[in-house]
């Protein structure tokens, strides 16, 4: 837990700066981007997916099929408290996972300090998010709130 915390400190600067907002100005990415394509095979090959948007957000347009559901940043674009540890016992820096948003904006930060920062090997940012997503046609998971297991 402790460790994890250490990891986020820099998406915390990153974020109040606007950083993350500004994915064209950072090099690229350690991590590997994957479009809606992609998103499917590696749902259904079992890859663990994590949407990090906010509980509202995941309200208006619901949720991939089986995303696990933690937000990252509140509406400031701080990092949330309960962030580091549920995702780090949700997963393993040695299992690849998937991370989605609605744009792909956060999850470029987020992704970059998992692969960079706490050693995760395997981190897949979906470009576009959730708005990728739908407009694709591909369906979604209405998602009134966040159930005990993190899932809808």
């Amino acid at each position: 837990m402790k460790r994890m915390l250490l990891i986020f400190a820099p998406i915390l600067l990153l974020a109040s700066l606007g950083i993350w907002a500004l994915p064209g100005l950072l090099s690229a990415p350690p991590y590997e981007p994957v479009d809606n394509d992609g998103l499917e095979r590696l749902v259904q090959q079992g890859v663990t997916v994590v949407d990090i948007r906010r509980p509202e957000e995941w309200r208006q347009t619901g949720v991939v099929a089986g995303s696990y559901l933690i937000t990252a940043f509140d509406e400031q674009g701080r990092i949330t408290p309960e962030f580091p540890a549920l995702f780090g016992e949700l997963t393993d820096p040695a299992q690849p996972v998937v991370l989605i948003c609605r744009t792909g904006n956060r999850t470029d930060i987020l992704a970059r300090m998992l692969v960079e920062q706490a050693g995760y090997q395997q981190v897949y940012n979906v470009s576009r998010g959730i708005t990728s997503w739908i407009s694709g046609g591909r369906e979604v998971t209405p998602c009134p709130a966040r159930g005990p297991s993190l899932q809808c």
